[in-house]
């Protein structure tokens, strides 16, 4: 090993240069945008498809708005655990990213993966214990920090 404060000679520079150019040829590009793009596509996709369904749902069960809304959320988070029941979806999120992750279907995936990995140990230790053990603490910190939002939203307005 070189010491800080001496030249290196030649054939070390030379070595050193090697070493840079092979490190440089077998480091992984980064693929930033092009995964950026996937997920935003993917997102989007999904999203057009939940449009699809309400329209769908408007058009031939004459569904108003609040039902529609209920309608596209309850068939897109069954599709999703569809998918993830037959294995599609976790294919998806390898190539999605955050795409599949974002949108209502990510939510359905994180409840029915771990029930599905967790199956063989039966229905209640398995997959009963296991079913929110990924979405649970996101269920329990966002409506807790809704309920507290809520309160102090009542007590403002107690005291105006």
């Amino acid at each position: 090993m070189a010491k800080p404060n001496r030249k290196l000679t030649k054939t070390e520079k030379a070595e050193h240069e090697e070493y840079l150019r092979l490190v440089k040829d077998r480091m992984p590009h980064s693929r930033v945008l092009l995964r950026c793009a996937l997920a935003f596509l993917t997102g989007g996709l999904i999203c057009c498809l939940g449009q699809f369904i309400g329209d769908m749902g408007t058009l031939l069960l004459k569904l108003d708005g609040e039902s529609r809304s209920a309608f596209v959320s309850v068939t897109l988070i069954f599709i999703a655990a569809l998918l993830t029941g037959l294995g599609v979806y976790d294919k998806l999120g390898r190539f999605a990213g955050a795409g599949s992750v974002v949108p209502i279907t990510g939510f359905s995936n994180s409840i029915v993966a771990p029930a599905m990995e967790h199956r063989s140990e039966g229905v209640v230790m398995g997959v009963c214990a296991q079913l929110f053990s990924i979405a649970g603490p996101v269920l329990v910190y966002g409506i807790t920090s809704s309920v507290a939002v809520g309160l102090i939203a009542y007590f403002v307005m107690l005291f105006k």
